[in-house]
């Protein structure tokens, strides 16, 4: 295999992983989407929560109340909350009095996808797009996620010197009961914490449940080139990080252990997530399912115990709703910053996406760092890319003996791959000389291609001109066209291959490969870019070098 089929193989490799990676992400949201464009119902409210729990993890609740709380509302009872407005340093937020609900979620540090004038909104309730979080108590007259709420204002902003904002929200019932939105300053964390008392004459088992509910519709400027996961992610020790795709919600799969004493629950889409973040130790069920109008329910129970007369508990569970920035996720929960997945070359994404970090730290500028970062790597395999420009550039020295062969032998194409096997013999080149330092350096590419793709960091990160946002692709598509123009080059310092099928070939590859990276991030076309670049460099050197090197060991005439 010689470096031009090396090239077709690189091609090859890089469709097959992208099509596998589309067709996976079609598989797990083909059946969920025709739900969901079937549901027409202005404001969906999910059902009910999951079936009983496994038995010796919690106490059992009565699996009446695990099935249905309460009679499901009708729409206009789920509209007939009162809304109450949150405004935060980080969030801008809304809260339903029906239910208790987090059914608005606007992240006021984070640009909107397609109109970044605008904030990215996490959760909203619209006839589009449904993504709230909800929670309650199960036990017999205890409020749940369908119970009225009264707040004492309908707006709250956290203050300038306040370090946190609490919105407390009053159950009305028979039942003393509370439900508290705790926000911090500077954090997406959010608490939410359920207190109640036992009004009754009768001691209550009492459960708190926590979910996230949300559609299969994918995020916003989610594409089929670039496909991401959108779907249920669960974490415990044991069994480590698991998604849960809504088509397995859909079959009833339970991938995950559904009890235990540690892990988190939550929803993971392109940059951004929400989970529940159960204290460690604390026992716990977890579980999903598909609940009315194409919704899907992801959440955690976890037991308050029994409630005597008289007696009152708080139940509190942190939810994170926001951006995936691994470092702050892996100080909240273990495993929690897993959500940042760079699949099966996380082994080689993760150090890489370090050392990226770690040189933006220095110079504040993405694109200068993934430059820094592209000239690391190729000094990294610069004994490697030594060895395959020697080999290519002996192939080069000896093209015009292959031209020969080729016109010796004609059509006859045996006779002429023995000619070829003996005349690198003799001239002591490895036709395979090439192969191995290309081929080592795919996996680096495509874990290249992960940490550009799935770092939040690099979500509208300006790197100069008119390179805006180095996650999404190059808008005038210069940058695809000057990497265009390398290969172009590389292909003039190769030697030309003898079969004239594959050199026609090769002279359409530069043209075929930019319009392939139309559609990549920018930042990943600036590494191959600025890889080229120095690969030119590093060939043109060697090249010379041996080629001055052969003229002067010639005798002379």
């Amino acid at each position: 295999m010689d470096s031009q089929r090396l090239v077709l193989f690189f091609v090859f490799t890089m469709s097959v992983f992208l099509l596998y990676e589309s067709w996976q992400r079609d598989q797990q949201q083909s059946t969920a989407a025709t739900a969901v464009s079937a549901s027409v119902t202005p404001t969906p409210t999910p059902g009910t929560i999951p079936a009983q729990p496994a038995a010796g993890v919690l106490p059992a609740p009565s699996a009446a109340l695990l099935q249905n709380p309460s009679a499901p509302p009708t729409v206009a009872a789920a509209n007939s909350g009162q809304i109450i407005k949150v405004e935060t340093d980080l969030y801008r937020a809304e809260i339903s009095t029906g239910g208790g609900d987090l059914i608005r979620l606007e992240l006021l540090k984070h640009g909107g996808t397609l109109d970044r004038k605008k904030n990215f909104v996490l959760f909203t309730r619209s006839s589009e797009h449904v993504y709230i979080a909800q929670s309650g108590l199960i036990g017999n007259n205890l409020p749940n996620h369908q119970t009225a709420y009264t707040a004492q204002a309908a707006e709250y902003k956290l203050g300038d010197a306040a370090a946190d904002l609490e919105i407390r929200l009053e159950a009305t019932g028979d039942v003393k009961a509370a439900k508290i939105y705790r926000f911090r300053r500077n954090s997406y964390v959010i608490d939410v914490a359920h207190e109640v008392t036992n009004t009754g004459t009768a001691p209550v088992d009492a459960f708190a449940y926590f979910q996230l509910v949300r559609d299969s519709t994918p995020p916003e400027g989610d594409s089929a080139m670039v496909p991401t996961y959108t779907g249920v992610a669960v974490y415990t020790d044991k069994e480590k990080f698991q998604k849960v795709a809504f088509s397995d919600i859909e079959k009833g799969k339970v991938p995950y252990p559904k009890s235990g004493n540690d892990g988190w629950i939550g929803l993971l889409q392109h940059y951004f997530l929400g989970a529940w973040l159960p204290k460690q130790g604390t026992p716990r069920e977890f579980y999903t399912r598909q609940v009315p109008q194409g919704l899907y329910a992801a959440g955690v129970i976890i037991p308050a115990g029994t409630l005597a007369p008289g007696a009152s508990t708080t139940l509190a569970m942190p939810l994170y709703a926001g951006p995936q920035e691994q470092e702050k996720l892996a100080a909240l929960a273990p495993g929690l910053d897993l959500a940042v997945d760079y699949g099966w070359l996380t082994v080689i994404a993760a150090p890489l996406f370090w050392v990226l970090q770690w040189i933006h730290g220095w110079t504040g500028n993405w694109g200068v760092a993934i430059i820094i970062l592209t000239i690391f790597i190729k000094l990294a395999f610069y004994p490697l890319s030594e060895a395959s420009y020697r080999s290519m550039a002996k192939m080069r020295i000896v093209a015009p003996k292959l031209q020969r062969l080729k016109d010796q032998y004609g059509n006859d194409r045996q006779r002429m791959q023995q000619a070829m096997m003996e005349l690198y013999k003799t001239e002591k080149i490895n036709p395979l000389g090439g192969c191995l330092p290309i081929v080592v350096q795919i996996p680096v590419f495509i874990a290249l291609y992960w940490v550009l793709l799935g770092s939040v960091e690099m979500r509208q990160a300006p790197f100069a001109l008119w390179i805006k946002d180095l996650s999404i692709a190059d808008p005038f598509y210069i940058l695809p066209i000057l990497m265009g123009a390398t290969m172009i080059i590389q292909t003039k310092l190769n030697p030309e291959p003898p079969d004239p099928i594959q050199a026609k070939v090769m002279k359409i590859m530069p043209i075929a490969f930019s319009i392939f990276f139309f559609f990549f991030p920018a930042g990943l076309v600036l590494y191959w870019l600025v890889n080229n670049i120095l690969s030119i460099a590093q060939q043109w050197h060697i090249t010379r070098a041996m080629e001055l090197a052969t003229k002067s060991a010639k005798p002379k005439a």
